[in-house]
């Protein structure tokens, strides 16, 4: 019996291939399935790239594999930059997974898309989105000398690299040439200025280039013969006038006198010059053998200007070189030249304000946070430097900034001191953030750095009491915590000393129990204002100790001179009775001398200056004070190098309080007094409206002296001397 096979449709699948492969029959094609999805899988249907900084590249990689048995060919469609693709196969295998790796690199700021199509020999088709958003990087910081930032696109934050050594920079200095980077510094040779005249000082202003200057008197031998100046061989001797002082013999019975150059003892004659004038009383002249002076006069001031009367919060006062007055207050608009026949009123507050190069300094002017140089005569500005526009990673730091404290630390250094509250805090806040900014003479940025220290971080409104630097451009500054919240400051203990390098290095750091206040600088020695023993420059470590506090003193060479036991500045506090000056010699500060008034006077001020005086043909330093005799307010004039009294001169005016601030300018004396608030804070008699004074006394010059005046000398708050004296 036969069989009977059934054929289901598989078979009859099978067998029509078996016979189409035998035949060569079924040769028709059918079309392309378009638009269906390809065997070929992309591990994920889109690729979204997180935010990508302009300039920077993103990476990121996709698998792509085969659902199929065997290998698909494919043709992929092109992707336009900022997406580029690396790994993309032209055939796909079965059981094989092709990693493609796809780069974001966006050139321009904005939002791109593209797709990348893939299709197969059957025309099916694969994709993947690509997206992905471009940002600007933020700006970084206005470089140093010799550094540059760049933004770290991985780390998300401006990185500071060194340049090069000898790569080119800008010194901020006229007076450096073919200036390289050298270690980070910019560095070059000094200009050498001549114009071959030996009797003128050729000198370099930072800002100017060459200037020529009358040079100093050339000096005597102290023998009868007078120096005098060849403008081909510089400094020469001739004879002294006869009858010149040449020894210590001046009566009028007997005198050491100069006769053809050489020093004889001689009777003088009737009118002969027997005593120096001072400023109050002309010179004393033989008759006989007396020597006749004419009476001492009072003192009267030229000029006068009361700022209460004006209705101006008015309260501190610097002298130019050429004797010009600038009155400044605190967030007062500043008046130039206000002693001259045209005083004006500059446009925008500024405070603190201080001659440097010739020009007039004053911080937070035009706005906190500020710093400008401006021409004496006109108040135009010849640069500003904005820490908070310098430096943005430091303002995202401070919900405010604003300037403390300014020192000049050489004709190409001055150290800006910039106070902060911290970010996320109002002016309520009593926690403080401090910024120590080094600038040249072109207000360009040397170093900026946030000072750090336990004493610092303590929310008591710790404050700035004392800025100053040395001969060598070393800066020292002096925090202390406040005992009261508004200004005036306060100073209370202890004093944290911080000691910086001219280019801002850190050096030392030394804490003290006492009060903070003002600091002065004579050869090697730091004088703080509320101590009693001076602290060596080099390490920090006292020298010696004092029998009183050394107060705003002043200093020779030679002389270290304390301001009087208990004298003060503020118009609230009674001084106590001080009828001595005490002189130390330096460095080792052994007593020198003391100076005593005559029984019933005293002095009033902690006040003190270094002038000098023409006494027989001599200029001598004289330290200056001020002093009550009865009710009568007095100058008095004190020899430095040995303690003798040159002068006591009556000043002639109806006193507010006692003598509060002066400065000597070229044959002047300007004074303030009735401030009304504290004068021994920071800032110094805030918010008062002081009357200003000038005394003309012709003759009297400021001294050229490491250390005039707590408020004047080299590196301070109100004028820059010339800095001559070794470190």
């Amino acid at each position: 019996m036969a069989r009977k096979t059934r054929m289901d449709g598989w078979g009859r699948v099978l067998a029509a291939m078996l016979l189409c492969g035998l035949l060569g029959a079924c040769r028709e094609e059918k079309p392309p399935l378009v638009g269906s999805s390809s065997q070929v899988r992309f591990s994920q249907e889109a690729l979204a790239f997180p935010a990508t900084y302009v300039g920077s590249t993103r990476e990121a990689s996709v698998r792509l594999v085969s659902a199929g048995r065997s290998g698909v060919r494919m043709a992929w469609n092109g992707v336009q930059g900022p997406f580029s693709l690396q790994g993309l196969p032209s055939e796909v295998r079965p059981s094989e997974e092709a990693t493609v790796t796809v780069r974001f690199a966006p050139g321009a700021e904005g939002t791109f898309s593209a797709t990348l199509v893939g299709t197969d020999e059957a025309g099916r088709t694969v994709t993947l989105g690509l997206s992905g958003e471009a940002r600007l990087a933020p700006p970084c910081p206005m470089p140093a000398a010799c550094h540059r930032f760049t933004f770290d696109t991985e780390r998300e934050e401006c990185v500071e690299e060194v340049l090069e050594d000898g790569t080119g920079c800008d010194p901020g200095n006229a007076c450096v040439l073919d200036a390289v980077c050298q270690q980070g510094r910019c560095k070059g040779r000094e200009r050498v200025c001549d114009d071959g005249n030996a009797c003128t000082t050729d000198v370099c202003s930072p800002l100017d280039g060459c200037q020529v200057v009358p040079a100093p008197p050339c000096p005597g031998d102290g023998a009868c013969q007078e120096g005098w100046c060849d403008p081909a061989r510089g400094c020469q001797l001739k004879p002294a006038r006869n009858g010149t002082f040449c020894g210590e013999a001046r009566g009028c019975d007997l005198a050491d006198v100069c006769v053809e150059g050489t020093c004889v003892k001689r009777d003088p004659p009737d009118h002969f010059v027997c005593a120096p004038a001072s400023p109050c009383q002309g010179e004393g002249r033989c008759r006989g053998s007396v020597c006749e002076r004419p009476a001492a006069r009072p003192l009267v001031p030229d000029w006068t200007y009361d700022a209460a009367a004006q209705g101006q919060k008015l309260h501190d006062l610097l002298v130019g070189p050429e004797g010009d007055v600038t009155l400044a207050g605190f967030f007062e608009k500043p008046v130039l030249d206000a002693a001259g026949d045209a005083p004006m009123q500059a446009q925008v507050t500024g405070r603190r304000c201080m001659v440097w190069n010739e020009r007039l300094l004053c911080m937070d002017l035009p706005q906190q946070g500020k710093v400008s140089l401006m021409e004496r005569a006109t108040a135009a500005p010849r640069w500003s430097f904005d820490l908070g526009r310098a430096r943005p990673d430091i303002a995202q730091k401070s919900s405010t900034l604003f300037m403390a404290r300014l020192a000049v630390m050489a004709p190409d250094r001055l150290a800006a001191l910039f106070e902060g509250y911290p970010a996320g805090q109002d002016a309520k806040t009593l926690c403080r953030l401090y910024y120590l900014v080094v600038l040249d003479a072109a207000g360009g940025l040397v170093s900026a750095q946030l000072l750090e220290d336990p004493l610092l971080s303590e929310c008591n409104h710790p404050h700035p009491f004392g800025l100053a630097s040395d001969p060598a451009g070393d800066l020292y500054v002096t925090f202390s915590p406040t005992v009261n919240s508004g200004a005036p400051l306060r100073a209370g203990a202890p004093t944290l000393v911080m000691a910086f390098s001219s280019d801002g290095v850190p050096r030392w750091r030394r804490t003290l129990p006492f009060p903070g206040g003002e600091l002065g600088l004579v050869r090697g020695l730091l004088m703080p204002e509320g101590g009693t023993e001076p602290l060596r420059t080099s390490d920090g470590e006292p020298v010696g100790t004092l029998s009183l506090k050394l107060g705003r003193a002043v200093a020779t060479r030679e002389v270290l001179v304390p301001s009087p036991a208990g004298a003060t500045v503020n118009p609230d506090v009674a001084p106590v009775a001080s009828p001595r000056l005490e002189g130390y010699a330096v460095p080792g500060l052994e007593p020198a001398w003391t100076y005593r008034l005559p029984a019933g006077a005293s002095f009033v001020s902690k006040e003190l200056r270094l002038g000098t005086w023409p006494e027989g043909g001599v200029k001598r330093t004289m330290v200056l004070g001020f002093a009550t005799e009865g009710r009568r307010p007095v100058l008095v004039g004190v020899r430095a190098g040995d303690g003798s009294e040159a002068f006591r001169c009556e000043l002639g005016y109806s006193p507010r309080t006692i003598p509060q601030l002066f400065e000597l300018g070229p044959g002047s004396l300007t004074m303030m007094d009735g401030a009304t608030s504290c004068g021994e804070c920071d800032p110094p008699f805030s918010e008062s409206r002081a009357r200003f004074q000038r005394f003309t006394l012709p003759g009297l010059e400021p001294a050229e002296a490491p250390w005039p005046g707590t408020f004047g000398g080299p590196g301070h708050d109100h004028h820059e001397d010339p800095v001559r004296a070794a470190p």
